[in-house]
């Protein structure tokens, strides 16, 4: 990562670029809102220069701040942890076919289901004493096999739009509403709030995170920038009605919180569909705001950009200036922001290859705030296998002009 000196003349092309201020409001008084907290480095230095840039102290309101949610502004996943609860009070629904839940699931991974699960559509499902079909349930989730280890997803899909094991967790909420889900959602938000941190509990036979922390040092950030007339969304490839509840917490309404938003049958009960974004209709699942999707929603629901022109990367006054997030998920919005990429190492490679070669000089990298990562041993490989295509295919990250980049050692930990 550059030092300060570099980012000094990064943050006064922020200011040339951004639109002229009166010289009254060009003057910082001490009544601006200022961060506070530790963050790594001069990073709340850095981040602290784009809001008095970008906000209300240089006479600007309205520029966008765009953050992921899991393992961003909070420690340990959200929709995992509401999934999670509902397995232990049997709140999932059984479908009629394993199959209709996702338009990818395989063959083995539907008898998987059925036999671990049981039959009778619209049953609620007995997980809280069926291990097996926990089991199934989990491993699908986590790593998109059976417990015998076959493929649970096959076919073609855009792997920078989509990943089936993301979609498939609002669809086996199918058959309840929002309210219900977000219900099951608070008291999960309770329990792991309440759990101590590193605490884990088991699935079936799998171990999982049993606690969730809000990042003070996150809390804090989106409460200044929004006191500096910035608007905070939260942009998250979880289920929309759990990370509403979450969100509202740190002040961020359902207005400004984008994630995978079911398609509602007459009775307003969750279906397997969900809504598209740009030129992708309503499907089950073939858009959902992961990588390039993010930006696909952003640019739909906070910039208004339709069609096929919401893929594609916005003019400067139509991108975040402040986005932030831990995961090659993230990493297409990220990207495009225009003051500060914020960045916690989560050791994934094409977030990491980005951030590290920090091309603008607008990459900030800090460690998570609770249980950081040991550094990782081996440089990503940026030049070779970090990027993923939309055929799934990996290859090396590309800077803007073409080049590639070279690979990275992991030096922020």
């Amino acid at each position: 990562m550059r030092q300060l000196s570099a980012w000094t003349l990064a943050a006064a092309a922020v200011l040339a670029a951004a639109p002229t201020a009166t010289a009254e409001a060009g003057t910082l008084s001490a009544n601006c809102p200022r961060l506070h907290g530790d963050w790594y480095g001069h990073n709340r230095e850095r981040l602290q220069q784009v809001i008095d840039a970008r906000g209300t102290c240089s006479g600007h309101r309205g520029a966008v701040a765009a953050f992921d949610w899991d393992n961003t502004i909070t420690k340990n996943d959200v929709t995992d942890a509401t999934l999670s609860w509902a397995l232990r009070h049997d709140r999932l629904l059984r479908p009629a076919r394993w199959k209709d839940t996702s338009a990818w699931l395989t063959d083995t991974a539907d008898r998987a289901l059925a036999t671990a699960c049981g039959t009778g559509a619209g049953e609620p499902l007995r997980t809280s004493d069926r291990p097996h079909c926990t089991d199934e349930i989990v491993e699908i989730r986590e790593n998109g096999t059976t417990t015998s280890g076959a493929a649970a997803f096959a076919g073609r899909w855009n792997h920078r739009r989509t990943v089936p094991q993301y979609a498939w967790v609002p669809q086996l909420f199918a058959g309840r509403t929002p309210a219900e889900v977000a219900a099951y959602t608070r008291a999960a938000r309770s329990e792991a709030l309440a759990a101590p941190i590193g605490a884990t509990r088991t699935l079936g036979t799998h171990t999982v995170p049993a606690y969730i922390r809000y990042y003070d040092q996150q809390r804090d950030l989106v409460r200044t920038l929004q006191r500096a007339g910035f608007r905070v969304y939260v942009v998250s490839a979880g289920s929309e009605p759990i990370t509403e509840v979450w969100s509202r917490a740190i002040g961020v309404d359902a207005a400004h919180t984008i994630a995978i938003r079911s398609v509602l049958d007459h009775r307003g009960r969750i279906t397997t569909r969900n809504e598209g974004c740009g030129d992708v209709p309503a499907s089950r699942g073939a858009a959902i705001p992961y990588i390039d999707g993010k930006r696909c929603w952003i640019n739909q629901e906070i910039y208004g950009v339709r069609g096929v022109r919401a893929w594609q990367k916005q003019p400067w006054k139509r991108r975040p200036a402040v986005a932030g997030g831990d995961a090659d998920t993230d990493v297409t919005f990220v990207d495009d922001a225009t003051g500060a990429h914020v960045v916690l190492n989560r050791n994934k490679a094409e977030l990491m290859c980005r951030a590290y070669d920090d091309a603008d000089g607008r990459w900030l990298i800090n460690p998570m705030f609770l249980e950081p990562l040991p550094r990782r041993p081996d440089p990503y490989p940026c030049s070779t296998t970090a990027r993923t295509a939309p055929d799934g295919t990996r290859g090396p990250v590309l800077r803007p002009d073409g080049s590639v980049v070279p690979d990275q050692a992991d030096t922020v930990h």
